[in-house]
């Protein structure tokens, strides 16, 4: 909610299926968000019904637990619903202790409800290291506010404990420096004894591990068959669906096999790109259901797909992108469905009908189509005989009669990550400058998630020359093809792709402007001042520090000002933990000492991203603002 400064709230939708109106479950002034990995993610999870051990949820008189953290003090919390109506029971109840500094965090839930507890990832920094202790816990369910007991320790990283139905199995996800969650991986199962305890010694290794080219992720336990299921790019190099038998024994098996994604990087905890729909009362087998994509076609697609045979079944949805899913009683199928040119909406698919309903949509505003440019699939040859793809969006507004003969400017966007994608999502942010006259090209350089792990590895000790030779070659693609004005050229990008939005300053003559939104200017200080998550990802997408400190110079564009020539400006989060703000500052102060025209905003309160409402628009304001000084003409609807 950016008019409330960011807030995350837990929303329920009354009646069945969701077919009556939201209303907060979570408590006001609360904000569901968790510092887990910086990034967070699984923050909350409403957990029974189909939980180890948790019984029938639809008895009369049971009821559903909604975990959450809040983001202030990152303490667990857990409010009792009932089962049937999904109203609260009662207030919600602390579960862990009060740590100064907010030093005890935790995320990615399940319910062990056998033994009145949760299972989660929890993130202790209270000791003297240097990084904070990543674990895997168990938090009493009694209220409490115990420290939690360790199950599992060791490994630099943990993601996804999920407990078997019998509650005698615990799965999980771990990887240890340098890898990321995308690289290297283990998906490892070990016994529960009867009081609770792990013993991670005898944890048998399902799939990936140390020099396996393989990063599972996903574990999930089937309800009906109690077989382990996951998601890993082994063997093909695309993230496909694996399954192996009960207690995670006997040999994995691919469930399909095809050139397609069913995962994605994960950045965040929490990922849940599959769900088992339970067989029919009648009888017949299990099905999984399946969001993916193909490198061949825009967005997502969802299915049903029979694990036995292998059969695919199509779903029809009116949504090119898909988010999580989740299958309820019924068959029912809930998921965060969107368009190029609609928000994103909670929607759920009726088990019976196969027909859709919104129960929330992301906004309330509805954007005429005659300002929504939509978008179209390029594939671009670059350097060195490589192709790369690229969304293009062109000038569309209805009220506006281009001038004949006069070729739009160009705003190429570089995405974040870097091992992340762009989409065809709605994006007003896109949508803002094309309604203004600019053309947005949306670019998925090499090492962007989406085209399998060969393309994803582009990057691999290439971050800096592949993504920006691909950004430059879209940009003089386009100019080649008639399609832009070649003197009317800018590109931004925030975070990694404001790294490679500085990079291709320095480094390009592609570009007449370009904007920085808390973006990477010293690789140096970056290696040496960001958080355990990513401390050692440019490991892999340069090389290890400081063996490497000619390479780090070599691609740093704070190091290469001599290439930079033309206004840059830049936007910064005072509170940002992941890029800080010395980055830009001293980005500022060295094109200032070189008289290069550059612009500096720092916004108070915002941290690796803007949430807050008004700083959104003033970021999106300013930049079209900067455009209009360097390419020279009269922006609208700016405020005074």
């Amino acid at each position: 909610r950016p008019d409330e400064g960011g807030r995350n709230v837990v929303m329920r939708a009354a009646g069945g299926q969701g077919g009556g109106a939201a209303e907060e479950v979570t408590p006001q002034g609360v904000n569901v968000r968790t510092r887990v990995h910086e990034y967070g993610g699984g923050a909350w999870a409403l957990l029974g019904g189909g939980d180890a051990g948790s019984g029938d949820a639809g008895e009369e008189g049971s009821e559903l637990l909604l975990a959450f953290v809040d983001f202030g003090s990152q303490r667990l919390f857990v409010q009792k619903l009932d089962a049937k109506s999904g109203e609260r029971r009662g207030e919600p109840v602390a579960l862990t202790p009060e740590v100064q500094g907010a030093a005890l965090r935790f995320a990615d839930f399940a319910l062990d409800a056998g033994r009145s507890r949760l299972l989660c990832v929890a993130e202790d920094h209270r000791g003297e290291g240097k990084e904070p202790e990543n674990l895997i816990v168990a938090v009493s369910l009694d209220g409490a506010c115990a420290e939690p007991e360790v199950l599992v320790r060791g490994a630099d990283f943990y993601a996804a404990p999920t407990l078997s139905p019998d509650g005698a199995s615990l799965a999980w996800i771990s990887w240890d420096h340098p890898q990321m969650p995308w690289t290297v991986t283990s998906l490892l199962v070990a016994p529960v004894a009867a009081n609770g305890s792990v013993d991670a010694t005898a944890a048998r290794l399902v799939s990936g591990g140390e020099g396996s080219g393989e990063a599972p992720q996903q574990p999930r336990w089937s309800p009906a068959t109690g077989r382990l299921y996951f998601v890993s790019d082994r063997q093909t190099g695309w993230w496909n669906l694996w399954r192996r038998d009960g207690e995670g024994e006997g040999e994995s098996e691919c469930v399909l096999d095809i050139p397609a994604e069913f995962g994605g990087p994960p950045w965040g905890l929490g990922q849940h790109t599959f769900d088992f729909v339970p067989p029919a009362e009648g009888g017949g087998s299990e099905r999984v259901l399946v969001t993916y994509a193909r490198a061949d076609a825009p967005g997502k697609s969802m299915a049903l797909l029979d694990p036995d045979s292998g059969e695919l079944e199509q779903l029809d949805t009116p949504y090119s992108t898909l988010g999580g899913v989740c299958v309820g009683a019924g068959g029912a199928v809930a998921t965060l469905g969107g368009s190029p040119m609609a928000p994103a909406e909670v929607a759920v698919r009726d088990g019976a009908t196969g027909k859709w309903r919104t129960v929330k949509r992301s906004s309330p505003t509805t954007v005429d189509k005659g300002y929504l440019s939509a978008p179209r699939v390029i594939e671009f040859p670059s350097k060195g005989g490589r192709t790369s793809f690229l969304y293009y969006y062109a000038p569309q507004n209805k009220d506006v009669t281009p001038v004949e003969g006069e070729l739009p400017p160009l705003l190429v966007k570089s995405h974040g990550g870097p091992t992340s994608a762009t989409s065809a999502a709605y994006n007003l942010r896109i949508q803002y400058f094309t309604s203004r006259g600019f053309a947005v090209a949306d670019v998925n350089y090499g090492g962007s998630t989406g085209y399998g792990r060969e393309y994803r590895q582009r990057l691999d000790g290439q971050w800096g020359v592949v993504d920006v030779e691909d950004c430059a070659a879209a940009a003089d693609y386009l100019v080649a093809q008639g399609m832009v004005d070649g003197g009317r050229t800018a590109i931004d990008g925030g975070s990694a792709g404001g790294f490679t939005t500085l990079a291709c300053l320095a480094f390009t003559d592609s570009f007449r402007a370009g904007t920085s939104f808390y973006g990477v200017a010293s690789l140096e200080a970056l290696a040496g001042d960001t958080h355990k998550f990513e401390s050692r990802y440019l490991d892999s997408l340069v090389g290890p520090y400081p063996e490497t400190q000619a390479l780090y110079k070599e691609r740093a564009p704070i190091e290469n000002l001599d290439g930079i020539s033309c206004p840059i400006c830049l936007f910064q989060g005072l509170e940002d933990k992941i890029v800080p703000p010395n980055q830009a500052q001293m980005m500022y102060d060295a094109l200032n000492a070189k008289n290069i025209p550059v612009a500096l905003e720092m916004f108070e309160g915002e941290q690796h991203g803007f949430r807050k409402s008004d700083n959104i628009r003033r970021v999106l304001d300013g930049e079209l603002d900067f455009y209009a000084q360097i390419f020279g003409f009269q922006p609208q609807g700016l405020p005074d």
